[in-house]
């Protein structure tokens, strides 16, 4: 692919090289050691939260924060349509049930004022996802989550070092997952964390991602693998110093995008909210009455050997394995949006020239 959809970000070789050098003396790759704990320290002033525990990746996390609660097994969690299939997966896999509400027409994210008409006396949580870097209605979703005495966890894992009025949206609702995946805004290689403003939190989540373990003779907890090693701890470290760059690079491609398709009819750019520090995660395109359909323009950008991507289709509870558990899928906006949208090539080394290419590509008559 000579222009791919996403490309990961590294630091130089040298700078990564003189971060690990020292795991050669200490010999200590994993279990928590001090890469591990130098990173989490450094996120923890990053986001502007006082806890953060690493993971080996975001879906971990995010099942080890739904566990954290130990719900009754059935319960339902209130969650998205529209988002990767880790989200609701994660709610499955403890046990619980995903009950999907619709979307937002101008940000995708979850519409709260939808959301209580779902509450049932089996409800628990809310989950919802911050989606392309656009955050969720988190005051309104905090209103109906203490009116109802419920559990939010979001799902970030494209909101990362976004702020709302200022504040980091790691310190929305009970926790906040983030994943730092390679293809990712800020990446560890794999990896996720939690964050959290309850700093009793912080020994349950090590005891639960170490297989419960809390000392050599005590397992508290059915708890499973899921520790960030050294080496994507130390590759943590030093993108961390390079993040705001970035994503200074990434709004440049961004707005080469919005200055070349803005004002075309059928064309939906992404809005951001004025409130919001973003971070500029994706460019997603919503080909909406345009003269070629989304999936056209996909093959289109392909046959110039440039990726692209139908992201998120199909909507979660539109794929075979949720259609067969027969969950809700009476949520039209997310299936309208996913038959539509198509995420384009974006990321700080991309070449402006490519930008202009895949605009001249789109716009070809």
């Amino acid at each position: 692919m000579r222009i791919t959809v996403t490309k990961s970000s590294i630091p130089s070789y040298e700078e990564y090289i003189d971060e690990i050098k020292d795991i050669w003396d200490t010999r200590w790759l994993t279990n928590m050691g001090p890469k591990h704990s130098k990173l989490e320290a450094e996120l923890s002033s990053f986001l502007g939260v006082p806890c953060v525990s690493l993971f080996s990746n975001g879906h971990l996390a995010l099942e080890a924060a739904l566990a954290y609660f130990d719900f009754p097994q059935g319960s339902e969690v209130i969650t998205t349509p529209y988002s990767f299939v880790s989200t609701a997966n994660a709610i499955i896999r403890n046990g619980l049930k995903p009950v999907f509400c619709d979307i937002k027409e101008e940000d995708f994210t979850i519409d709260p004022k939808k959301i209580e008409a779902l509450i049932t006396e089996k409800t628990v949580a809310i989950l919802p996802v911050h989606v392309y870097g656009n955050i969720c209605d988190v005051e309104a979703i905090q209103r109906i989550a203490e009116k109802h005495n419920l559990k939010v966890i979001y799902d970030a894992a494209h909101a990362f070092g976004v702020t709302f009025k200022g504040k980091g949206c790691a310190n929305f609702g009970d926790v906040t997952m983030f994943s730092f995946h390679a293809t990712k805004v800020f990446n560890t290689i794999e990896g996720g964390c939690l964050s959290f403003k309850d700093k009793n939190m912080y020994q349950k989540f090590k005891d639960m991602k170490n297989f419960g373990i809390r000392d050599e003779e005590t397992c508290l907890y059915f708890g499973g693998n899921a520790k960030m090693n050294e080496f994507q701890a130390a590759m943590g470290v030093c993108n961390l110093k390079h993040i705001n760059e970035w994503i200074e690079q990434r709004k440049v491609r961004f707005e080469r995008y919005c200055q070349r398709l803005s004002g075309v009819e059928g064309i939906v750019l992404p809005k951001i909210d004025p409130h919001l520090r973003y971070n500029y995660a994706y460019f997603p395109v919503l080909f909406d009455g345009y003269k070629l359909t989304r999936d056209d323009i996909k093959k289109r950008l392909l046959s110039y050997d440039i990726g692209c991507r139908k992201y998120f289709f199909p909507s979660i509870n539109q794929l075979q394995c949720y259609l067969k558990k027969s969950f809700n899928v009476d949520t039209p906006i997310a299936k309208r949006i996913s038959e539509k949208v198509l995420t384009l090539p974006l990321y700080p080394d991309l070449a402006l020239e490519d930008v202009d290419l895949i605009c001249d590509l789109i716009l070809k008559k």
